[in-house]
């Protein structure tokens, strides 16, 4: 298993992205569901990144600074096919995400979830996220839990 960068018209990647649609539409109404879509992913402040199995793209993630002051940075669309949970592959591609953030010195990260979702709030919380407030443009919603982590500093880096 290798995780590197990707793009939205990789092979495999409007697959992934369909299934992850298809998955969180079984657990959330329209309204609470706050994907975007692939071609959002990849900005010049952001990340794209897929976990392959060989040359078989698995699962992905992508991390996105939209704010001009690179204050945070929000991880979308992490997401592992059945097949293959349980491999730690969402802990490969958080940590290239948060690598990704701190290469640019940003030193937040923020993500929305759902409170469907235990495996992923279970795998957030083990990575250091607590709960806060909505923020950007989200709203309060009762299926939704908000989660913050501060990024550590690459001393050796620095």
């Amino acid at each position: 298993m290798n995780i590197r960068e990707i793009l939205p018209s990789d092979t495999g990647v409007a697959e992934l992205i369909k299934q992850s649609d298809d998955y969180a539409a079984g657990l959330y109404p329209a309204e609470s569901n706050h994907m975007v879509a692939a071609g959002e992913l990849v900005v010049a402040t952001g990340l794209f990144v897929g976990a392959f199995d060989g040359d078989v793209l698995v699962g992905m993630g992508a991390v996105r600074v939209l704010t001009d002051d690179m204050t945070y940075g929000e991880i979308k669309r992490v997401f592992v096919l059945p097949g293959y949970r349980g491999r730690g592959l969402s802990k490969l591609i958080m940590a290239a995400l948060e690598d990704g953030l701190r290469r640019q010195g940003v030193r937040v990260c923020r993500l929305e979830t759902g409170v469907r979702q235990p495996e992923a709030l279970h795998l957030y919380k083990a990575l250091g996220f607590l709960e806060r407030g909505p923020y950007g443009a989200y709203a309060r919603d009762p299926l939704s839990i908000f989660m913050e982590k501060e990024v550590p500093v690459d001393l050796e880096g620095e």
